[in-house]
């Protein structure tokens, strides 16, 4: 066997038989759990045998974890600035408010190991604090080494909170949404999604030499109710499109085995977050139930994307819980599933007898963050360590965000928890690390080299290709595209925010300027061509909105709320003049092209009509649009969602039920859809704006 690369910052090295090995535990004796010669489940076996009860359920939680650089001037740190020493009184997450403890004492007296990442450093930044922590965690009883967690940092857009942790720092591509419209463009083109290939490739080499070992992505969800939220997050509405690229991604990221050179995946959310009620999301009370109306809907629509995924490391299951009286009865592999109203992570039934028993998955289960204390959808009446106990005993191995190591002691103490499950959820946790390399050579990464890896990845530069084939030409009436040689064109982004408008203008100005073939003037009545952007904005997925999501292009719209009251909502501040660029653009015989941003399914009903030219962004970069205008480059996106006709087409009536049902694709809702309605978008051209459309020129 070939001898690992070893280093150690506070403990020593062992001789053994011509070998060098980590004497974790400082005994002077080699013990199973510090031989990298044996199988990572012999190890793991081995070293839960001589965890305390304190080590193992320090072990079971993940907790988000700020860097030193993150404290604010003045603020306790160590290790040169990396680690972050401040005590907190009351947790500021909207996941647990325990009181926040210094990294080292977290480590040393909490016992926790993982934590999630949600800062945007330099990659030799996170390297230092990977490597501090692991400093730390080293010099502990056992040496037991720290695993760091993120959602993922390689798609473009706005930072939001549990989803874009961060943009920019690593190779960035367009949304997934937009990964998945690239995707369908090679695939129309008799290719094969292999862009998805390079993305995981990408991915994996940048987060590794950073240090960030885990993960959680991918969502694996179906999109089929337009309102929710989380959409921009996945890879759109086809099931088949969706079990190709996760298939590819868990492979990608994680290698045919997990290894030292691996990023273990968390795919996510199990067994889908797609059929929501009308939109609302879990992250809220209101949107607690998952809505299955259409018989045979879970196994067709969402759960092929997780039985593709079924390799990776670990699942997250979803906040909400199976609605009964909203449901129809649903089968999987001709089992009925009955269903429990209490949250997937707390349901014995899909966790143990489907996705261990059925699909086969040998991999651990980390809950989504704040079940126990805010989202405890179906057990909020439980005290927190009952709640622990319901999830535990249900099949979930790790509990997310959080540091309420006592409550989870409790219900161990309480024989709530049997001491046999515990071990089975730490060795399917150390299981990971040992595999990962956590305990020998990729304990610390080279933070020197880290930068110069990522800056020189690949992933830069395929990225830039995906850009340009995410870009769906929607609409190219009078031979709009592509724009004539040397077009003189007017840019103007327009957004929720005032100010986010006058920014994104001026970055798309700039950007389009560098587009060989047009020349961007400030003037539109100088311009041969009026070019606007549309990024509309709605809702919040950590809040309820006062009535349902609203997915029109609109300012100040008047809406009656679910409880009766009148409230107004803004999609795009500056409506009137948006309206106006078009109208005085046509007057004057000038090409009008707008671009729409779809992080959701906007209604485009009256905006579409306005202009010459129509496009759909997915968070992608301004001059890969543009490239494709200018035809630098051929157009082939293809939308992965269908754009709803109307209000009509998703109208909810008083009790509650949309006229299309919440739990079918927008590909497939015509199926159920009243007679002479059609759910898809139809423009003046004829064209029909469903799953896979997409123009060329």
């Amino acid at each position: 066997m070939k001898q690992p690369k070893l280093e150690v910052r506070s403990k020593k090295l062992l001789e053994v038989e011509g070998f060098v090995f980590k004497d974790l535990n400082d005994n002077g004796v080699l013990d199973p759990y510090e031989d990298w010669r044996l199988s990572p489940e012999e190890r793991a076996a081995d070293l839960v045998s001589k965890m305390n009860l304190d080590e193992k359920v320090g072990l079971m939680v993940i907790n988000t974890r700020r860097t030193g650089y993150n404290v604010p001037e003045g603020g306790k740190t160590s290790h040169d600035g990396a680690l972050d020493q401040e005590v907190q009184e009351a947790g500021t997450s909207i996941f647990a408010m325990q009181k926040v403890y210094p990294t080292s004492e977290t480590i040393e007296k909490l016992n926790i190991r993982h934590f999630i990442l949600r800062d945007n450093f330099s990659p030799s930044k996170l390297a230092k604090w990977n490597n501090a922590m692991n400093e730390v965690a080293e010099g502990t009883r056992l040496g037991i080494p720290c695993l760091a967690t993120s959602n993922s940092r390689n798609e473009n857009g706005e930072y939001v909170f549990g989803m874009n942790d961060a943009m920019g720092t690593f190779s960035t591509f367009p949304s997934t949404l937009g990964i998945a419209a690239a995707a369908l463009g090679d695939i129309r083109l008799g290719k094969e999604a292999t862009l998805v290939d390079d993305f995981a490739a990408a991915v994996r080499r940048e987060w590794v030499a950073s240090g960030i070992r885990k993960g959680y992505m991918y969502m694996a969800d179906c999109v089929t109710d337009p309102r929710w939220q989380r959409i921009y997050g996945t890879f759109g509405e086809s099931p088949d499109l969706i079990a190709d690229i996760m298939g590819r991604l868990v492979k990608g990221c994680q290698g045919d085995e997990l290894g030292e050179d691996s990023l273990a995946l968390t795919v996510k959310h199990y067994p889908g977050g797609g059929p929501r009620d009308n939109g609302f999301d879990p992250h809220y009370k209101e949107g607690k139930w998952n809505c299955y109306p259409t018989p045979g809907s879970l196994e067709k629509y969402h759960m092929p994307g997780f039985y593709a995924a079924i390799e990776a490391s670990s699942f997250m299951p979803y906040y909400s819980a199976p609605s009964i009286t909203r449901s129809v009865v649903q089968s999987i592999e001709g089992e009925e599933v009955p269903y429990e109203e209490v949250g997937f992570a707390f349901n014995t039934y899909l966790i143990e007898h489907v996705l261990r028993g059925k699909m086969g998955f040998k991999g651990y289960i980390n809950s989504d963050s704040g079940i126990t204390d805010n989202m405890c959808w179906g057990v909020e009446d439980y005290t927190r360590p009952q709640r622990y106990a319901k999830a535990v005993n249900a099949g979930t191995d790790m509990i997310a965000d959080t540091n309420n190591v006592a409550d989870l002691k409790l219900a161990v103490e309480n024989n709530w928890i049997s001491m046999e499950r515990i071990d089975e959820a730490c060795e399917r946790l150390l299981v990971e690390m040992f595999q990962l390399g956590l305990f020998d050579a990729k304990t610390y990464v080279d933070a020197e080299a880290a930068d110069e890896i990522v800056e020189t990845s690949p992933g830069w530069e395929k990225a830039a290709e995906v850009h340009r084939k995410s870009v769906v030409v929607l609409k190219n009436s009078n031979d709009c595209f592509p724009l004539a040689k040397n077009s003189k064109i007017y840019v103007e982004v327009f957004h929720k925010s005032p100010e986010w408008c006058e920014k994104k203008t001026a970055q798309a100005r700039e950007e389009i300027a560098t587009v060989d073939g047009l020349e961007v003037v400030n003037d539109p009545a100088a311009a041969d061509v009026v070019f606007l952007l549309l990024d509309p904005q709605s809702g919040d997925y950590f809040n309820a909105t006062p009535g349902l999501l609203e997915l029109t292009v609109c300012e100040n719209k008047p809406l009656k709320a679910l409880d009766g009251s009148d409230y107004t909502e803004t999609t795009i501040h500056g409506l009137d003049r948006f309206r106006g660029l078009l109208k005085d653009a046509r007057e004057a015989g000038k090409k009008t092209v707008v671009s729409v941003n779809f992080s959701l399914p906007w209604i485009i009903d009256d905006v579409e009509p306005l202009a010459d030219g129509v496009i759909a962004s997915f968070s992608t970069f301004y001059d890969a649009q543009a490239d494709v205008m200018a035809g630098n480059f051929k157009p082939q996106g293809r939308m992965p969602i269908t754009v709803p006709a109307s209000e009509a087409v998703i109208a909810v009536d008083e009790n509650f039920k949309c006229i299309s049902p919440n739990d079918v694709p927008g590909y497939d809702k015509d199926k159920y859809m009243p007679e002479g309605m059609t759910y898809a978008y139809v423009d003046a051209d004829g064209n029909k704006y469903t799953l896979g459309y997409g123009l060329t020129f």
